[in-house]
């Protein structure tokens, strides 16, 4: 079996389409076509079946990549290995990220990653949506409280907690008489229950009780933010995000959420090797942010 074709059909499948595998890749639809033709004809099976529109994998042709995508890249990714040196970081490095870590994060790590590392060609995308690592071309996603997934495997490396942060102009409320939630002037998130409450971690056996009355509603933490800035009202934002204006007295804090802390995660396809490139990202972003910085 040839292994550059057998590559090829694995790619095209992968993408579902020899145009996609061919702009994700550089190689040609002609190169890719032909490669899964020549497989067809020394296997004496179809492995796609081709549409005006669409195309869709065989039996034998899903049976295939189920059996040999992961084998290959475990094979390429050796291969690389041993001819570029397991220590040295080389290549390019995409990260997809969601937008409120990103902005915030990761261009302080992308620039110390960079001089690190000239040798590897850095791509962060930021996107909230849920993207699939081995689909949409990337070697590691940063997700926030992700959903166990046996196709995916990493490491936390930072946990956040929630604060409720204020403008210093603007009066913390006293607390209710009775238990009862104090009303505050609040910025919510567009998708925040009318019927939230804050609760506030305490030392006492009382709990600490806000009860947001929305003057303003943002789809997006970084306008929130900049909407408390402003004085709009208060705000339940994550530590991260606003750390840098509590140390500078641009914003106070009322308080840590008594929810439980938030956890970041990087994850990889669990097909694929983790790589000196990978290794080297991860090294930075936990130095950079060590996990007890924001541990409640």
């Amino acid at each position: 079996m040839d292994l550059e074709a057998l590559s090829d059909f694995n790619l095209v499948a992968t993408h579902g389409g020899f145009g996609r595998a061919g702009r994700l890749s550089g190689r040609s639809k002609a190169t890719l076509s032909r490669h899964v033709s020549e497989l067809e004809h020394s296997l004496g099976v179809r492995l796609i079946e081709r549409g005006s529109q669409s195309l869709r994998l065989t039996d034998e042709g899903r049976a295939l990549h189920e059996r040999t995508d992961g084998l290959l890249s475990e094979i390429a990714e050796a291969g690389d290995a041993i001819v570029l040196g397991a220590s040295t970081p080389r290549g390019r490095l995409r990260v997809s990220a969601p937008v409120v870590f990103a902005h915030v994060v990761l261009p302080r790590i992308g620039t110390r990653f960079a001089l690190a590392y000239p040798e590897v060609k850095l791509e962060i995308v930021a996107e909230d949506r849920k993207v699939d690592p081995v689909e949409d071309g990337y070697d590691l996603v940063i997700r926030i409280d992700p959903s166990p997934d046996e196709r995916l495997i990493g490491r936390r490396f930072l946990n956040d907690e929630r604060l409720i942060v204020a403008s210093p102009d603007m009066p913390r409320p006293q607390r209710a008489l009775g238990g009862e939630p104090s009303p505050v002037k609040a910025v919510l998130l567009s998708a925040t229950s009318l019927n939230v409450v804050w609760r506030l971690k305490s030392d006492v056996e009382d709990e600490v009780l806000f009860k947001p009355e929305p003057i303003l509603r943002f789809s997006s933490l970084l306008m929130v933010r900049e909407a408390v800035l402003e004085g709009a009202g208060a705000a339940l934002l994550p530590k991260l995000l606003v750390a840098d204006d509590i140390e500078a007295g641009r914003l106070v804090c009322w308080g840590t959420h008594a929810g439980p802390s938030v956890e970041i995660w990087a994850l990889q396809s669990s097909r694929r090797l983790v790589g000196a490139k990978v290794r080297a990202f991860l090294d930075v972003m936990e130095r950079t942010f060590p996990a007890k910085a924001f541990v409640p």
